[in-house]
């Protein structure tokens, strides 16, 4: 009796053992689930417009490429952070992802002041395509806080008047909407520039409070401002753009695993092309809206825009000059953008 119950004893043993090898062997085979990385997205455009929806696009797409495994939550027209902050916002951890403006923060990303210049920029995609690749080449240290993303830019600022212009110095006597750099423009053709934000825009015009405002063609249909003026003055030959980023949180970008890094980096830059499509398709849209309201379009001769060329020299001398004093390369990076342009 002891043997028979001796043996049953080692068999319950042995059986118990067996079924833990078995579940452990279960346990092993079951797929490992992926961890998932949720992160916010500050936009300071509002969600109709359409740089905020190829934001979103974007933010899709990684979504669909990393399997679900990256999820973003859009917050736009400046939700979670103001235009003016963002950078900081996504440097410090406040936003996870930013897109603004850099000359929202004049003074902080001196060597890239340099793409805004009035250099002649034809439309928002090659603007955005010279952006990156610049970013690329010098990698300036004024972006080391973050995980840059992509750039982009807008088509060339053009000026819309209600007065005739003819000449470079028929500007001279004009009052113009401008802010930051193209303040510097207005100054250096000897007009007075006038700072304000493009929502006053519309009723300074309006009531002669401003005779123009230096643009690109979108504003004109996006702030109904092609209403209220008469010409639209083909000023290409110093188109300035505005560059503005797509970037990252530094220590959000380093936990991503490799893999996930890579998808990201994919899709963003299929984004520079996109980007810069959704300005000249919006570039266009406004171009059809001052033309369906009957307004005039004046191109200058060579002449003339050979001497708005030469009146931008003082800007590009203040920039150099300012880039030299903080040591940076200024001069080079401007010629870099010249030699592109060509």
């Amino acid at each position: 009796m002891k043997k028979l119950f001796l043996l049953l004893s080692v068999a319950i043993v042995l059986f118990a053992g067996c079924s833990k090898d078995d579940g452990d062997s279960a346990s092993a085979k079951a797929p490992e689930k992926k961890k998932t990385y949720e992160f916010n997205y500050a936009v300071f455009f509002p969600a109709t417009h359409l740089q905020a929806q190829t934001a979103e696009a974007w933010a899709k797409e990684v979504e669909k490429r990393t399997d679900g495994q990256i999820k973003i939550t859009m917050f736009h027209g400046g939700t979670l952070s103001k235009a003016a902050q963002t950078y900081e916002a996504v440097e410090s951890g406040i936003a996870d992802i930013g897109m603004s403006v850099f000359a929202y923060t004049r003074g902080r990303f001196p060597l890239l002041e340099g793409l805004d210049l009035p250099l002649g920029y034809p439309d928002g995609v090659t603007a955005t395509r010279i952006a990156n690749e610049m970013i690329k080449k010098y990698q300036p240290e004024e972006l080391s806080g973050v995980q840059t993303l992509y750039i982009h830019a807008h088509g060339p600022g053009i000026l819309a008047s209600r007065k005739k212009v003819s000449s470079a110095s028929d500007i001279a006597s004009m009052k113009i909407r401008a802010t930051g750099l193209s303040a510097k423009i207005v100054e250096a053709l000897g007009g007075t520039p006038i700072s304000m934000s493009q929502g006053d825009t519309y009723e300074s015009l309006s009531k002669g409070v401003v005779d123009a405002t230096f643009c690109p063609v979108e504003t004109l249909k996006g702030w109904k401002q092609g209403e209220v003026i008469n010409y639209v003055v083909d000023t290409k030959a110093i188109g300035y753009t505005t560059t503005m980023f797509a970037v990252m949180n530094k220590a959000k970008w380093e936990a991503l695993p490799e893999v996930l890094q890579m998808i990201v980096s994919e899709v963003s830059e299929e984004w520079i092309v996109k980007q810069g499509e959704a300005w000249d398709e919006a570039d266009r849209a406004g171009d059809a809206f001052v033309k369906e309201l009957g307004k005039e379009y004046i191109s200058l001769s060579a002449a003339e825009e050979t001497a708005l060329v030469k009146a931008m020299e003082p800007v590009y001398f203040e920039y150099v000059a300012a880039t030299n004093e903080k040591g940076l390369q200024g001069e080079a990076f401007l010629d870099d953008i010249r030699e592109m342009l060509k």
